[in-house]
């Protein structure tokens, strides 16, 4: 009984005092929540671009007689819900990366807060989402949907990251003056991104095949901002290349900017060709795409200009001490006892560095030391 209070009341600190996850299954949690995140911005555009934003014609339910689409809905209807639908695979995607990070030992409460925040923002989303329907896709409303999915998608992204990291001190790769200009041309690149949504906004593709408010400016205006905005992301990364190669930086931010450079260059490519072809869905959708795999060559370029290290083994389940260095989220193990104190003879074993700490005998000197348990550690309760 009591262990079943215990899951109804902090059901993932439940089953992290139980379980363990490989830096594989962390790893993997993580970037499931970030493909999630990619997959329903994409998913998202298709709503729009097959006229289906209206499919469903209210929130939270699909119609005022019906929770789920209907036969009489049609495509569009079918469309629509199931991009909803969509949102519940993504929650789970955010709730696997959150049981994980919670679960890892020694604890990393700043990648558990991250997960978290995926949380809060498909939360937050999906009202948006609901306000969007329920104003007749607003452009605005639309607009702000768009921004905070590309939110979650900078969170998933980060957490990804980190969770390929260690929790170091972060210990600068380039001098301040390239940070600066790498933080430059991620604000440029942010900017690039609220101006793609005033051109979406602005033109032909409302969401909905009946009348739909557009936004007040003019098409052509917003797309050659938006144009000129990729160029100055183009030049600032040209301008970061270079600066790294004069200050002969490490492989892995000079890597990052490459990468970004030819994601830019084919981003670029299907954004000339869109607009002269007057914007097909699919080459629209494509671009939508290439526009999260930007932002995610910003963020990972940025986060390339420090490091912190490799992740610390996973620890068994129970195999930690009870006690945690103040302040930094690590749980310390408990340490082996001294070499003379171990029992001499044959069944003593060899007295390597490898040997189990909770396996030695808790006598002399070492009996002082905390020692973990075969129930959960300190470290494990919420």
């Amino acid at each position: 009984m009591p262990k079943l209070l215990e899951l109804v009341r902090n059901p993932v600190a439940y089953v992290a005092a139980r379980w363990t996850p490989t830096q594989r299954t962390l790893q993997r949690a993580t970037l499931a929540a970030l493909l999630m995140s990619v997959f329903i911005v994409v998913t998202g555009g298709a709503v729009r671009l097959t006229g289906s934003g209206l499919g469903c014609d209210t929130w939270p339910k699909c119609s005022s007689d019906s929770l789920v689409a209907t036969s009489e809905m049609g495509i569009h209807g079918a469309i629509e819900f199931g991009n909803r639908m969509l949102t519940y695979v993504l929650s789970a995607a955010v709730g696997w990366a959150i049981v994980a990070s919670r679960s890892a030992k020694p604890q990393r409460r700043g990648l558990s807060r991250l997960a978290w925040g995926q949380f809060w923002l498909v939360v937050a989303n999906g009202i948006i989402g609901g306000i969007t329907v329920l104003t007749e896709l607003n452009p605005w409303t639309v607009a702000g949907h768009f921004i905070l999915a590309s939110t979650l998608l900078t969170v998933t992204a980060v957490t990804w990251l980190r969770a390929r990291e260690g929790d170091a001190e972060p210990r600068p790769l380039v001098g301040r003056p390239v940070k600066q200009l790498v933080i430059g041309l991620a604000v440029f690149a942010g900017a690039l991104v609220v101006v793609g949504t005033a051109v979406t906004g602005s033109g032909p593709h409302a969401g909905d095949s009946s009348e739909v408010p557009r936004m007040p400016f003019d098409p052509k205006v917003v797309t050659q901002a938006h144009a000129a905005l990729a160029w100055i992301v183009v030049a600032l990364t040209l301008a970061v290349w270079f600066v790294l190669r004069a200050v002969d930086a490490p492989a892995g931010p000079k890597r990052r900017t490459r990468e970004l450079f030819l994601v830019l260059m084919a981003q670029g490519v299907i954004g000339y060709v869109q607009y002269f072809t007057d914007l097909p869905e699919l080459l629209v959708g494509i671009h939508l795409l290439g526009s999260t795999l930007v932002w995610i060559a910003v963020l990972r370029l940025l986060l390339s200009l420090r490091e912190r290290g490799e992740p610390l083994p996973m620890e068994p389940t129970g195999a930690t001490s009870t006690t945690s260095t103040k302040g930094a989220g690590v749980t310390v193990p408990a340490p082996s006892e001294p070499e003379d104190a171990r029992p001499e003879g044959p069944d003593s074993g060899d007295s390597g560095s490898g040997a189990d700490p909770a396996s030695a005998p808790a006598h002399g000197p070492a009996s002082d030391q905390p020692v973990a348990t075969s129930g959960p550690s300190a470290s494990s309760r919420p």
